[in-house]
């Protein structure tokens, strides 16, 4: 993963008026196969944005912190995970969505990461097995307002997660699995994800 990664550039959204955003994909050894599995949390229900949604840990920036800051901190208040340098493997490409942000997103190794939820961000913690995301059906483009940016919905298991995670999990597969430099910023997300 790391050396498609490494040979991967990523498009970066340059200070705008955009809200700036990170968020973190981690890929850890499942507990019960040890194959690389992606680790991905439900919000919390009472959240007042976008509660209940699949999402990777992340969240808005500090005043004066970077993405990449950001995305370790978020790690950290919910999943009670400490990253450090030497688990980062790369950088995906920006990603704007409907509501205003620039998420960063940022990929992670970790061999042993042990997880304590934060009950008022995360309803609970997933592990996906990353061949789970090799799959003729998936993603699926939906067509949305927009007709020249689909709706791209990723089906992992017998889940379907939406973009922005749809689109960030879409990217992570074609770029760090596979590594072919597949772009993501022309794909939306269905209204009910803003």
């Amino acid at each position: 993963m790391k050396a498609h990664l490494d040979a991967f550039t990523p498009r970066l959204i340059a200070e705008t008026e955009l809200k700036r955003a990170s968020v973190a994909v981690i890929v850890a050894p499942h507990a019960v196969t040890t194959a690389p599995s992606v680790i991905i949390t439900r919000r919390a229900p009472r959240l007042s944005g976008h509660a209940g949604q699949w999402a990777f840990p992340g969240g808005r920036l500090d005043a004066g912190e970077t993405a990449l800051e950001g995305a370790v901190r978020e790690t950290q208040e919910e999943l009670g995970l400490t990253l450090e340098p030497a688990h980062l493997l790369g950088r995906l490409d920006d990603y704007e969505t409907r509501s205003g942000y620039a998420i960063a997103a940022f990929v992670f190794w970790h061999d042993a990461p042990r997880l304590t939820p934060n009950p008022d961000e995360v309803a609970s913690i997933h592990h996906f097995n990353v061949t789970s995301l090799d799959r003729p059906d998936s993603p699926e483009l939906l067509k949305g307002p927009d007709l020249d940016r689909p709706i791209i919905r990723m089906h992992v298991d017998d889940t379907q997660i939406h973009a922005p995670t749809g689109a960030v999990l879409h990217q992570f597969h074609e770029v760090a699995v596979h590594g072919r430099p597949t772009r993501v910023s022309h794909f939306d997300q269905p209204d009910w994800a803003r």
